[in-house]
């Protein structure tokens, strides 16, 4: 799905100059956990969000996040975004809610592809016999 798009679906603002709105994502992510971001997503997928700091930013780049969708009309200041312009990754804002901006989104088609953690074998113990 491109940024055109979702900017159509979303009803959202640009935020950032010089948007390519021909700029394609696969998946979405939603979170205001950053530690959840860093473990979770999943590369060049859009981040949905109601946290406005820089940290945002700085984590999205991490994690190779492509775009992010900034909910309930929340907008960063503009030290936020001046790093995103020079990290490149594009913002928008939307005034719908979080769950209404995913299920808007998953209704068309995006999906999140979150990675399945690894999880360690269940070990059991028994009681020896006497």
């Amino acid at each position: 799905m491109n940024l055109a798009e979702i900017v159509a679906i979303l009803n959202a603002g640009v935020i950032t100059d010089q948007v390519p709105l021909q700029k394609t994502v696969d998946s979405a992510f939603c979170a205001d956990l950053m530690s959840d971001v860093l473990s979770f997503s999943i590369t060049k997928s859009l981040l949905i969000t109601g946290l406005t700091n820089a940290q945002v930013i700085r984590t999205a780049d991490m994690a190779a996040i492509e775009v992010i969708v900034f909910v309930q009309g929340k907008r960063p200041d503009s030290q936020t975004i001046k790093l995103a312009e020079e990290k490149r990754i594009p913002l928008l804002v939307t005034e719908l809610s979080m769950f209404e901006t995913c299920g808007k989104l998953y209704e068309r088609g995006l999906r999140s592809h979150v990675h399945q953690l690894n999880q360690a074998p269940i070990v059991t113990m028994r009681a020896k016999s006497l």
